[in-house]
């Protein structure tokens, strides 16, 4: 049960570590970048990066870092694994926060810049950017800033396994 728990804590902590990441290059370079952009790139190379972004990779640590997460819980639930359990919650509870804002928010605004079309037949480009990218930069930030809180909760849950889960204390 021992080595369960500590594969998955840092199974959880590495995924939930890449998708912070992932977060976190959008918020320092991706969009400060598009910024600069015109109109047409923005649209256009947001538009691509949205069908780029969902593949395996992706899909295997966004969902991943929820279910080794919620496993690495599981795991703790007994009476020798509760010293980790609090940290383990935590960390949880902050990814669940980034999956509302992602789900609720940020695809919605990704569906409608996709619904605007091909950027060579939108009319007003201008438009279609104004509606997405203050928005998105925005709720991006604030998923981000959950994301690297629960990274910071998981990887304190693997300090304190490690003061307290492994055999003898050591």
């Amino acid at each position: 049960m021992l080595m369960f728990r500590g594969v998955a804590l840092v199974a959880a902590a590495i995924t939930m570590g890449l998708v912070a990441g992932l977060f976190y290059a959008y918020a320092c370079s991706v969009m400060p970048g598009l910024a600069r952009t015109d109109d047409r790139t923005f649209v256009s190379t947001m538009q691509r990066i949205n069908v780029a972004i969902l593949n395996g990779w992706f899909a295997a640590c966004f969902g991943g870092a929820l279910v080794l997460t919620v496993l690495a819980a599981v795991l703790h639930l007994q009476e020798d694994g509760r010293p980790v359990l609090p940290w383990i919650v935590a960390s949880l509870v902050l990814y669940v926060v980034m999956l509302a804002i992602t789900m609720g928010i940020n695809v919605p605004l990704n569906n409608a810049l996709d619904a605007a079309g091909d950027p060579d037949r939108v009319t007003d480009l201008a438009a279609v950017r104004e509606r997405f990218e203050a928005a998105w930069v925005r709720w991006n930030l604030l998923r981000t800033l959950a994301c690297v809180a629960a990274f910071g909760c998981i990887t304190w849950a693997l300090v304190v396994y490690g003061r307290t889960g492994l055999p003898n204390g050591s």
